[in-house]
């Protein structure tokens, strides 16, 4: 029933972002349905990790299944509550939508294997580490977006012509980068305190750690150079696409080439 559901729900979120690029491309804001789409889908993705977790007694944090999983919610909450709130972005989701939809290819091509997690791993503070590294993933994933549109502006502007300047874009990026930037603090911190529970030491340099404190420096340095050298939207906007590209690699890539436990849980 889980794998159903999942599946389901993983059909509104295309259908949501196929009306998302044709909207764009037909000059045909379908804001509205692809809100209720959005919203559809989680509703059936939560109903279909809650079903997997009572089941198996842990949350999707063992094998790269459940990670896809719980990250493609957890962006696509963050990203629809942006959505809803903040219309300016909306267009933005000709430019999201692509992205989550080579996550979910990816996730289809996984078997739904059951993981082990160590019960002495698990901790309030492991699902609170997991959820603020979500948090500001997600915010990326947003200021991505506004970026996606910033540059597509550049090549052809007339599709983009309601939206606010790339002046304001460029500030609203910013915004969520420095969300991203707060969150991502919390989670290295939070995370290194489980780890002084779980291994005994708060920090060891292991890839994962390593990486994602080399995005945190990114992430830091881009918005650095934003406020200091007043550089343009353009350029701002490439910043943060390599920002996600770097972080995505971390919290992504590290499962195929780390032999530690520690491979990636979010």
């Amino acid at each position: 029933m889980e794998l159903q559901t999942l599946w389901a729900a993983l059909v509104l979120y295309v259908l949501a972002g196929s009306l998302a690029i044709f909207g764009v491309v037909l000059r045909r804001p379908l804001e509205r349905a692809v809100l209720g789409l959005l919203v559809a889908g989680l509703l059936l993705h939560t109903a279909s990790i809650a079903l997997r977790w009572e089941r198996l007694g842990h949350g999707p944090v063992t094998t790269m299944f459940e990670m896809l999983s719980s990250n493609i919610w957890s962006l696509l909450l963050i990203y629809t509550l942006a959505y809803w709130r903040i219309p300016a972005i909306r267009a933005t989701a000709a430019v999201v939508m692509p992205i989550l939809f080579v996550m979910m290819g990816w996730l289809l091509m996984l078997s739904p294997q059951e993981g082990v997690l160590l019960m002495s791993f698990v901790t309030v503070l492991l699902y609170i580490h997991i959820g603020l590294g979500k948090i500001f993933l997600g915010c990326v994933l947003v200021a991505v977006g506004i970026s996606g549109i910033v540059l597509l502006r550049s090549k052809n502007n007339s599709r983009f012509a309601r939206l606010p300047d790339s002046s304001r874009l460029d500030e609203l990026a910013f915004r969520f980068m420095a969300l991203g930037l707060i969150f991502e603090t919390l989670m290295l911190i939070v995370g290194a305190i489980w780890a002084q529970g779980a291994w005994g030491r708060y920090w060891a340099w292991m890839p994962l750690e390593t990486w994602a404190f080399i995005t945190w420096l990114s992430i830091v340095f881009a918005l650095h150079v934003r406020h200091t050298y007043k550089i343009s939207p353009r350029t701002f906007a490439l910043m943060i696409v390599g920002v996600f590209v770097l972080a995505f690699l971390t919290f992504y890539g590290m499962p195929f080439i780390s032999t530690s436990f520690h491979q990636g849980t979010f």
